[in-house]
């Protein structure tokens, strides 16, 4: 089976951002520019993915073991944008309605929710298609998994990318299972881990095709070039160990690949016509006839 995971907040924001110039809005004034957004980009996955089973991953609060190892984590990051806090409980409805589960648990980044549902089905002989943006995701990838990027803001034109083991090895310069080795030494902007001061991308690629992984780096700190990191690299080796605690997945929650979204094909055209989406109520409607008809002529 080919199974389908959503970066559900990833996806959102995406969702909020394509759509906000255009003020989309219900009669009474409630924002639905995410909803759109969500419900084309998703129909617009499965149609091209086909998958088996499509389940969507939110975070529901802090990451409670992210913040006891770094207070900090996340910390940065703007407040989220008060029309797309108000849709996020609608997006989870529309996703359950059109037929994708959705798991999120409390104080459990979905992330690594994401990451133990893919190991999981990966020991079961599935296939695996992650949507997300998020470099992180490039330490799940290989074999039966792949990644699949949203075209980048800056050009549109190159549409959705999947990346394999070896497209990861390209866009990093280091593959799959180094990943978070990767970004302990660089640090990640996204989530407030600061790396080594003054050590980019290259240095670090260098360092890790030398020294094999973070411990060999940490382990070769007197002899590291340029020579002005060693002493800077010994110093904070423990800072940089409890970085790669923060940015490798914790895999092991439970999925059980047996429970399924409801998805009710009424409901849905019911739901988005009650928030104004005429038209998307409209294709609903077609693709649930598209489904039956499907359905139908498969028993004969």
């Amino acid at each position: 089976m080919r199974w389908l995971l959503v970066d559900g907040f990833n996806l959102a924001f995406r969702s909020h951002f394509a759509m906000e110039r255009i003020g989309l809005r219900r009669p009474d004034g409630f924002p639905t520019g995410a909803l759109h957004g969500w419900v084309r980009t998703l129909w617009s996955i499965e149609d091209a993915e086909k998958p088996d089973r499509t389940v969507v991953f939110f975070d529901l609060g802090g990451s409670d073991r992210h913040l006891a190892a770094l207070p900090d984590y996340k910390a940065q990051r703007d407040e989220t944008p008060p029309d797309l806090v108000l849709q996020i409980p609608e997006l989870k409805r529309l996703t359950a309605l059109m037929g994708p589960r959705v798991v999120e648990i409390s104080g459990v980044e979905a992330d690594d929710l994401l990451a133990s549902a893919a190991r999981r089905l990966v020991a079961d002989g599935h296939e695996v298609v992650i949507v997300s943006a998020d470099k992180d995701f490039g330490q799940c990838v290989g074999g039966p998994v792949a990644q699949l990027l949203p075209p980048p803001t800056a050009n549109p034109a190159l549409g959705w990318r999947r990346l394999d083991a070896a497209g990861v090895t390209e866009k990093f310069g280091v593959p799959p299972a180094l990943i978070p080795d990767y970004l302990a030494l660089v640090g990640d902007t996204s989530d407030n881990i600061p790396g080594l001061r003054g050590v980019g991308p290259k240095t670090a690629v260098k360092w890790l095709q030398e020294h094999g992984s973070l411990e060999g780096v940490l382990a070769a700190a007197d002899r590291l070039e340029p020579a002005r990191f060693r002493e800077q690299v010994a110093a904070e080796a423990g800072r940089i160990r409890v970085n790669l605690g923060l940015v490798r997945f914790k895999d092991d929650f439970p999925f059980d690949p047996a429970e399924r979204g409801a998805g009710d094909p009424a409901a849905l055209e019911a739901y988005l016509e009650s928030m104004g989406m005429q038209s998307s109520a409209k294709v609903a409607r077609r693709r649930a006839a598209e489904r039956a008809a499907k359905a139908q002529g498969e028993l004969f």
